[in-house]
């Protein structure tokens, strides 16, 4: 089982934006310190809930200043990418990291993040399957071509190409996470060979579905049994430790629903669809009886439920919900020195 974080770099109210980027990373900095599998980094434009406007540059950063623990983005927004530049950014961060990198790849939302930058609202509702398959042309091939109805482009070298990988570096590219929220995703990333990147709101339930979806899929496509039973899937969630289980609940429920209010109100659609808002209490209410939140052992017993329902073995998880800093550092060495050795 591996275990890792996922970042979102979240303002909470009062908080600053550099405040809340430095926590994210000094949080994956200790995160590696604390023997943690992976950190997750996510992506957001133009609102508090996450103040990481480039996920695939702060991993950058990340990559820089760790030595072992793999960095991914959770995820990379691809409507309102071009994906030869995400690729290409891709493999330079696959090549000069030792082969630590993992994009993470999602449709995002109808926001107006399409408007200001140009995409439109077509690239997300349509453009979606256009826009992964260029991507992972890129990273597999030596010359690609743009033939699609976005992207249409003479042929070019890839450069840098992940197959001149040196040192060991896996020189099938990185590693490649498809954000799954509906069953046309899920197909879409079965097809392809793809794992799925499954979020926090899910129960074991909804994944272990999902996983089973998949796994029909890949079938269906062609995928070889090894590769169906082996595919590492990623369940996002919530982690959250203390010596009593009620410490951790109330930690969270003291900071998260004022950081959902703020973050969530603050998201614009492009187009003026009205959305359906979670009442914050509620939802971290739901988060901490879905995921490891209260003493090491309940952690320890909550990841590996998951693990044997679902048959996910890796883990994102949320470690920042407090909001403050020396509880975010101390909840992930905590993560890392008594709930990681419970796991095997």
């Amino acid at each position: 089982m591996r275990v890792g974080t996922f970042v979102l770099a979240a303002q909470f109210p009062g908080q600053g934006q550099g405040e809340a980027l430095h926590r994210a990373v000094r949080s994956a900095e200790v995160a590696e310190e604390a023997g943690l599998d992976a950190v997750w980094l996510a992506e957001h434009h133009f609102v508090p809930y996450g103040t990481c406007p480039s996920a695939i540059t702060l991993a950058a950063l990340l990559l820089g200043r760790t030595h072992r623990i793999r960095v991914g983005t959770a995820v990379s927004v691809l409507p309102t990418a071009h994906p030869v530049a995400l690729g290409e950014q891709a493999a330079l961060l696959h090549l000069t990291s030792g082969g630590r990198f993992s994009l993470g790849v999602g449709r995002g939302g109808p926001w107006v993040d399409l408007e200001v930058f140009g995409a439109g609202l077509e690239a997300y509702e349509q453009g979606f399957p256009e826009s992964l398959d260029l991507l992972l042309r890129w990273l597999r091939a030596s010359r690609v071509a743009g033939e699609g109805d976005r992207f249409a482009f003479r042929e070019v070298p890839v450069v840098p190409r992940p197959a001149e990988a040196i040192g060991g570096t896996d020189p099938a590219g990185p590693e490649v996470v498809v954000a799954c929220t509906s069953p046309k995703s899920v197909r879409l990333a079965a097809e392809r060979g793809l794992p799925m990147l499954l979020g926090m709101h899910c129960g074991d339930e909804d994944k272990a579905e999902m996983v089973a979806l998949w796994r029909r899929c890949a079938r269906e496509a062609g995928r070889s049994p090894e590769e169906i039973l082996s595919a590492p899937h990623v369940s996002a969630g919530v982690a959250q430790i203390s010596d009593r289980g009620t410490e951790a609940a109330e930690a969270l429920l003291k900071a998260m629903p004022g950081w959902l209010k703020q973050g969530l109100d603050a998201h614009v659609t492009v187009d003026g669809r009205k959305r359906a808002m979670r009442d914050p209490r509620a939802y971290t209410e739901l988060l901490c009886g879905l995921h490891p939140v209260g003493t090491p052992q309940l952690c320890a017993d909550r990841l590996a439920a998951t693990s044997e329902r679902t048959g996910i073995s890796r883990f994102a998880l949320l470690v920042e919900g407090s909001g403050d800093l020396a509880a975010t550092e101390e909840n992930v060495r905590r993560l890392g020195a008594e709930v990681l050795p419970q796991l095997g």
